[in-house]
């Protein structure tokens, strides 16, 4: 403690000790700073909490392709098969010679773009419109004919370029002139019946139905893959879907359409076309994987190309023309 004068509080002096003790700390008890707590450490504000984010909402499946342009490229097309099927068989035999000629120049195309692949297009549209034309005159041998001769001309043909891919050329070729034109001479054939329209509306009737079929099946319940390496989009489910809607639509036509047909053989051909259509679209998606292309072409707005729209009919034609003769006879 600090010495205090002798003349204590009351003298002048005290006051100025007043004011040394006002200058170096409190006077009073309730004028001592607090001392923080030992231990405890001040909390910060809690923060504001985040408005809540609406959930976001569930991707809707998408077909892939823009649907209002497919249905009326379809009806359309639709309306063009059917007046030439039922007006003049000879108008329809140039409408599948037409598709035979474009679904050859997409297919020789894509192959020249993507693997340099040369197929000789002249005498391939040449022969496969000639193929047609014998089919639907001369019947099987005047096809089995023409395609020979076709083949013939592919290899003559590429003869006047360099032998450099020869084989590779000829040989696709000779694949693209049985692949289109020469089954494409069933519906032809098919034609030359006495219920021939008929029988070519329920060739395309069940090829179409079998495709909604695993489309709409398929799109709305499938969930396993049928083959993932090939298509990704088809599914198990979907293949059920095409056989039950084609037996269903077999049925109706076998019954109602064709000329001494029975039920039960509309149930054998729709489950027959439903695995040709399914086989021959397959068929194809392994073409388009292998070129590394989506869509054989862009004619037709929705659908892709010709070729994309020929896959299950080309291969189901055969089946139908067979089963058709085998029930019925060929008229």
């Amino acid at each position: 403690m600090p010495d205090v004068p002798s003349g204590g509080l009351s003298e002048g002096g005290g006051q100025d000790d007043r004011r040394t003790a006002r200058l170096s700390g409190p006077l009073f008890r309730d004028e001592t700073p607090q001392e923080p707590m030992t231990g405890a450490s001040p909390q910060p504000a809690p923060a504001a909490p985040e408005p809540e984010q609406p959930p976001a909402p569930k991707p809707k499946k998408s077909a892939g392709r823009d649907l209002g342009a497919a249905i009326g490229v379809g009806v359309g097309l639709g309306a063009v098969i059917i007046a030439s099927l039922f007006v003049v068989k000879a108008v329809f035999v140039g409408v599948i010679a037409v598709a035979v000629v474009v679904g050859l120049w997409e297919l020789t195309s894509r192959l020249q773009e993507r693997k340099s692949i040369k197929a000789p297009l002249i005498p391939l549209a040449v022969g496969g419109a000639a193929m047609v034309v014998a089919g639907y005159v001369r019947g099987a041998e005047g096809a089995w004919v023409a395609m020979a001769l076709t083949a013939l001309a592919v290899l003559v043909w590429r003869m006047t370029e360099p032998p450099e891919g020869y084989l590779k050329d000829v040989t696709a070729g000779v694949f693209a002139a049985f692949y289109v034109p020469f089954l494409a001479t069933f519906v032809a054939m098919m034609l030359t019946a006495d219920d021939g329209p008929w029988r070519v509306l329920t060739f395309l009737i069940l090829t179409v139905v079998s495709d909604t079929g695993a489309y709409a099946i398929g799109w709305r319940f499938g969930k396993h893959k049928l083959a993932p390496r090939i298509s990704p989009g088809k599914t198990r489910e979907g293949l059920l879907g095409a056989v039950s809607f084609a037996m269903a639509a077999g049925v109706l036509c076998m019954q109602f359409l064709v000329d001494d047909g029975t039920w039960w053989q509309g149930l054998v051909l729709g489950v027959c076309v439903a695995a040709s259509a399914t086989l021959g679209d397959l068929g194809e998606s392994m073409i388009k994987r292998d070129l590394g292309i989506k869509d054989m072409g862009t004619l037709l707005p929705g659908h892709g190309g010709i070729m994309d729209r020929l896959d299950s009919l080309l291969p189901t034609a055969p089946v139908v023309w067979l089963l058709l003769v085998l029930f019925v006879g060929s008229g």
